[in-house]
Order: structure tokens, then C-alpha cells, then sequence
């Protein structure tokens, strides 16, 4: 699946990585308070990628004489230099097929005709389960009057 920037991180994502909702707006982290997690994958990595921000995040002091805490000491800011461009990228994975030889079942068998055998079972399953009702009360009818 494609990976791509969203709208911002979840409440749970920005929790998990030591973030408060109004700090991470403050600092510049969009946050998606409608968001969910789906995926336990998606979920680790966005964290990941907030923890890496937050080690190299610098936030310069308002008032240089009065610090506060977690701001970064002046002699360490007046050295940070202006980064461009995307600070956290995400990482795209590629996944590539293992090359194999087709097996001697593979060969007989028919991928459409066993497709539709799955989508025919899934559409007439109620009725099979009705078919099967009815005649398993004929057999318990024709039973009671052989009695």
C-alpha cells in the first residue's frame, strides 16, 4: 500500500510518543484529533517517526536570559543550522515477490474457476443453509412415518 502524509498524528500516537495534544501544536506537529489507528503497523511507525522528531527537535527560548524547561541552551541554538525540506520522512518498504517455480497442482488447478467457486459459495450460502433445513426435516418426516 502507498504511504503518504496524512492530515497529522492521533491523540494515542502523540500519548504514546510523550507528546500533551497542545505541545505538539506548538512546536509544529499537526495533530488529527479524528484520526483512528487501524493498523498496529502504521501506528508503531508514525511513533518511531515522532520520537526521531523529538530527538532532533530545538526549541529556541523565548526569553534568552529565563529559559524554560525543555528549550535548548542558547549556546547549543545559536549553532543549530536551518534545515529544508521534509525532516522525518517515511520510509517506504518495498516488498519484492520471491521468484518460484509453478508446481505440478498449481498447473491443474484454475485460479478463475476457483474465485468463482469462492464468490458462488458466499452468495448462496444462505439458501444452501435453507435447502439443507428443509431436508433434514423431510428425512425426519419420512423417518416418523416409516414408524
Amino acid at each position: 500500500m502507498k504511504l503518504r502524509f496524512g492530515r497529522g498524528f492521533t491523540l494515542e500516537e502523540l500519548k504514546a510518543a510523550g507528546f500533551n495534544r497542545h505541545e505538539a501544536k506548538n512546536i509544529g506537529i499537526c495533530v488529527d484529533h479524528r484520526r483512528r489507528n487501524r493498523s498496529e503497523e502504521t501506528y508503531r511507525a508514525n511513533i518511531q517517526r515522532l520520537k526521531t522528531y523529538k530527538a532532533k527537535l530545538v526549541v529556541f527560548p523565548r526569553k534568552t536570559k529565563k529559559p524554560k524547561a525543555g528549550d535548548t541552551p542558547i549556546d547549543q541554538a545559536t549553532k543549530v543550522p536551518q534545515h529544508k525540506g521534509t525532516l522525518v520522512p517515511i520510509k517506504r518498504v518495498s516488498v519484492k515477490s520471491q521468484h518460484r517455480a509453478i508446481t505440478a497442482e498449481e498447473k491443474k488447478g484454475s485460479a478463475y474457476t476457483t474465485l468463482r467457486r469462492a464468490r458462488a459459495d458466499v452468495k448462496l450460502v444462505g439458501i444452501r443453509k435453507k435447502r439443507a433445513e428443509i431436508k433434514k426435516k423431510d428425512s425426519a418426516l419420512a423417518g416418523d412415518a416409516k414408524k
